[in-house]
């Protein structure tokens, strides 16, 4: 039997042990924050090319809704968005970049998954963009639903959530899958258009894209009615930096919060003097939240005037402004029956 002695004295090596522990965490804590600013610069993993939310231009400059996060996150750190270095990353290579630390966020058009998150060391910071896996074809080929593509062969890319819902979808429904996996997103883009492939399977979003920016002739093609999934796309991290996950998503909030509460990139300076103290508390005309972040009070208004809010990014890159011209639907703010709800910025 132990003395009470014994067990105050263990009792105290536990206490002491936890204390350490915890200040390890915290000293781990704001590592990838003090990291880029000390780099000078975010680095930021995007897509290969994926038109509406991460494609550059022939000079060589990034645009797309992906893009503008970043930015909107540079300005949020820096108080400007240009400081940000863009790593285009292919499907199977994203997630290791993001564990291996070649890049601090990954904003790539990736689904969430409870696996991915589990079992990566991965943490999904909010939705971005709510999406569906579809099918485009060539109107040559006469099919009207995905139903009717029993036998085909389908364009994929391995290594991605469209590959494992595609084979899932064919053997529910008892169709047979001809399946052309290829890397690379133009090699895929080429063989589909080139007629290798009868079907091209992706994000919804992905295809509208493709659809406008690739296709020799867009009118030659269509995207199937169906949507067989749940694509909730997200900004990425690795676990274990608290603060770098807050800032992710406390970002995406500020965006949604200022379309909401009607701040533009426009009106975001007579904002300023608004009575309202939630505006007041956004815009950092009340002191709170760029303490709590480890950020400056200015940040969410940084981030509104360089990028403006969630629909003016939505708009210029995949909605009513783009060629995309994509409809808001679940990507609607909830005062307007969509799901981009943000929690109290307070």
């Amino acid at each position: 039997m132990r003395t009470a002695s014994a067990i105050k004295k263990g009792l105290g090596s536990v206490l002491v042990g936890l204390s350490l522990g915890l200040a390890s965490s915290a000293a781990h804590a704001g590592q990838t924050l003090e990291s880029i600013k000390t780099r000078g610069q975010l680095v930021c993993g995007v897509s290969t090319g994926t038109a509406g939310f991460a494609m550059a231009d022939s000079k060589g400059t990034y645009q797309g809704l992906d893009v503008d996060f970043c930015h909107g996150l540079s300005a949020a750190i820096f108080g400007t968005p240009d400081k940000v270095k863009y790593v285009p990353l292919s499907a199977p290579q994203r997630f290791t970049a993001l564990q291996s630390g070649e890049i601090d966020v990954l904003a790539r058009n990736s689904t969430w998954t409870l696996q991915r998150e589990g079992s990566l060391g991965l943490l999904f910071g909010p939705v971005v963009f709510y999406d569906g896996q579809g099918f485009m074809v060539s109107k040559k080929l006469g099919v009207k639903s995905a139903k009717d593509l029993s036998g085909a062969t389908v364009c994929v890319q391995p290594g991605t959530t469209t590959e494992l819902n595609l084979a899932d979808y064919f053997r529910s429904n008892k169709l047979q899958l001809k399946e052309v996996v290829i890397e690379n997103l133009d090699e895929i883009e080429n063989a589909f258009f080139s007629g290798r492939c009868d079907a091209y399977t992706t994000d919804g979003s992905g295809l509208a894209g493709t659809r406008v920016s690739k296709a020799p002739n867009p009118d030659d093609y269509m995207i199937l009615p169906e949507r067989i999934s749940k694509e909730p796309l997200a900004p990425v991290v690795r676990q274990g930096d608290d603060q770098w996950f807050d800032i992710i998503r406390w970002t995406v909030f500020a965006l949604i919060d200022a379309e909401e509460h009607g701040i533009s990139s426009n009106t975001v300076d007579q904002q300023l003097k608004s009575d309202d103290p939630n505006v007041q508390r956004l815009l950092g005309v009340t002191a709170g939240n760029g303490k709590a972040l480890g950020l400056d009070e200015k940040w969410a208004y940084n981030v509104i005037k360089s990028v403006g809010n969630y629909g003016e990014i939505y708009d210029r890159n995949v909605g009513k402004d783009s060629p995309l011209k994509l409809d808001r639907g679940l990507n609607d703010v909830w005062t307007h029956g969509g799901l981009m709800y943000a929690p109290p910025l307070r």
